[in-house]
């Protein structure tokens, strides 16, 4: 797929069903009042291909906190533009609408720089095009780029697959909408504005994530920076290792009279404790502090064994199967070769977390009803998985040639909750440890990896989930300050502060109030 500009500010996208462009050069729209600037945006062209829905001048919005919790909290936003429109609408599939749909935030007080937001699970709603990934409460737009999101190119909740019927809406969430909505973004900005962006960025998280690490290899031109957080990049292999590890502890629980496990004697909430004593037994203290947290995450080698029963099960130590199921449904699954289908899982506090950590708890969690099955093919599995044409597009594991990307000074963040219930983090490690093979120091030069310990899928848990590494990624772009250790607080308690470390390294305890991240100093592992 390639792309080029066109005399007369034409952007033409080759390679697709897609092209958009201007007939004729756009007035820019500069000056004068933001509304009127903004309403004139209804009326602007960008080829046969988009349809301009609405332009809307927004005013500035405070901060909310949310439900419980900050359920639902929003963060302070700017004056802006807001455009929706729709790119290739069309019959598609079983007579379906299909098209890519966007918004685009265009703040008063631009900042010279556009972003693209990732979307997350499948897709298929348009985000509020704010950029609130890694920015610590305060959103891309609110600190003046122009943002940018959109549904990939199909409507539906948040896990409907039904699209994936359709050729070009499988095409466009797999990979396309990436190339074609930043280019658009980028027209609309540069119409809007009387210039194009100066800086291009892209933040996301897991679906996101996906999303910014296939943009680094199969669009090295888009972007100048990527924020990649817990990658959905393997979602088939990762959801079979879910599977296995569940299976393997169904096998192990108690069963009724009929031969079927007790699901409410999988893991008990008496279990669950002590699994979570055991692992800060033998791994809280590795980082100098005994919190509750395991920050020392490259030394962190847990031995279920430890916590086996002597004699008969009981309430503070576990049965010799639930130990072999724990060992072997971290190690990953295996196909019958002896090669690895999925990555280890870690060991850390959010994994017994309920309903959303890694471990079955018998009821309904983040993957639906509990399992019941207590076998499985891992080869029949796998070998469906590498069925999946879609999978296999969206799998971003294996292309780790990135010169490109490198050679136009392209840099990279990525980070992942050590107890993410869905995606193991040591996969994502392991791509970025083949991509430093595969380009050398010109990958490490322009790139760190930030373990989060205790967050789950993107947030959450017993961890300090928020963090800003958006400022660390503009300075580093556009003035070359590298990024180290970046400052972490709790969610709801922004006091409390601990420093994300670039991994293998980790937060080290040095002394003072355990409760400041001046307390701690970034360490590699002895």
């Amino acid at each position: 797929m390639r792309f080029r500009a066109a005399r007369g500010h034409a952007l033409i996208l080759t390679g697709t069903a897609l092209a958009f462009g201007l007939a004729t050069p756009a007035t820019p729209q500069t000056g004068g009042d933001p509304a009127r600037r903004c309403a004139a945006m209804a009326n602007a062209a960008f080829g046969d291909d988009v349809r301009i829905i609405s332009a809307t001048h927004l005013d500035a919005s405070p901060a909310s906190t949310g439900g419980p919790g900050g359920f639902g909290a929003l963060a302070a936003l700017p004056a802006h533009c807001r455009v929706e429109g729709a790119i290739n609408e069309r019959k598609g599939a079983g007579g379906k609408d299909y098209g890519i749909h966007f918004a685009i935030a265009l703040p008063d007080q631009w900042s010279g720089r556009f972003l693209l937001q990732g979307g997350g699970g499948l897709n298929g709603t348009v985000g509020v095009p704010s950029g609130p990934v890694a920015s610590d409460g305060r959103p891309a737009l609110a600190r003046g780029f122009a943002v940018i999101s959109s549904d990939s190119g199909h409507k539906g909740a948040v896990f409907d697959a039904s699209f994936m019927a359709d050729q070009r809406a499988a095409l466009d969430f797999a990979e396309t909408s990436v190339l074609t909505v930043a280019l658009l973004g980028k027209q609309v900005t540069k119409t809007y504005y009387g210039q194009a962006p100066a800086h291009s960025y892209m933040t996301g998280c897991s679906t996101g994530g996906r999303e910014g690490m296939l943009a680094s290899q199969r669009y090295p031109e888009l972007f100048d920076g990527i924020i990649v957080g817990a990658p959905a990049f393997r979602a088939g292999d990762s959801n079979l290792g879910v599977e296995y590890t569940t299976v393997l502890l169904n096998a192990a629980a108690p069963r009724d009279a009929e031969g079927k496990p007790i699901m409410s004697q999988v893991l008990t909430a008496a279990d669950r404790s002590t699994l979570l004593t055991g692992m800060l037994d033998q791994c809280d203290a590795l980082d100098g502090l005994k919190d509750g947290m395991i920050e020392n995450v490259a030394q962190c080698n847990f031995k279920p064994a430890k916590l086996q029963c002597s004699g008969e099960k009981k309430d503070g130590c576990l049965s010799a199967g639930q130990v072999s199921a724990l060992e072997k449904g971290f190690a990953g699954p295996f196909d019958k070769a002896g090669y690895p289908i999925y990555a280890p899982m870690a060991f850390d506090t959010g994994i017994v977390a309920t309903p959303m950590g890694y471990l079955p708890t018998g009821a309904p969690g983040p993957f639906g009803p509990p399992s019941t099955a207590t076998s499985i093919d891992l080869d029949a599995r796998i070998h469906a998985l590498r069925q999946d044409a879609v999978g296999r597009l969206t799998d971003a594991n294996y292309w780790t040639n990135l010169n490109t990307y490198l050679d136009r000074g392209g840099k990279m963040l990525f980070y992942h909750g050590v107890s993410d219930f869905w995606f193991s983090p040591l996969a994502t490690w392991d791509y970025y440890q083949r991509a430093t093979e595969a380009n050398g120091a010109a990958f490490t030069d322009a790139s760190r990896f930030y373990m989060v310990p205790g967050m789950l899928h993107c947030g959450g848990g017993n961890s300090f989930d928020q963090f800003d590494m958006l400022t660390s990624l503009v300075d580093w772009v556009e003035q070359g300050k590298a990024p180290e250790s970046v400052v972490a607080h709790r969610s709801g308690k922004p006091e409390e502060t601990r420093p994300l470390c670039p991994y293998p390294s980790h937060a080290e305890y040095i002394g003072g109030d355990p409760t400041k991240a001046s307390s701690f100093a970034c360490k590699p592992p002895a």
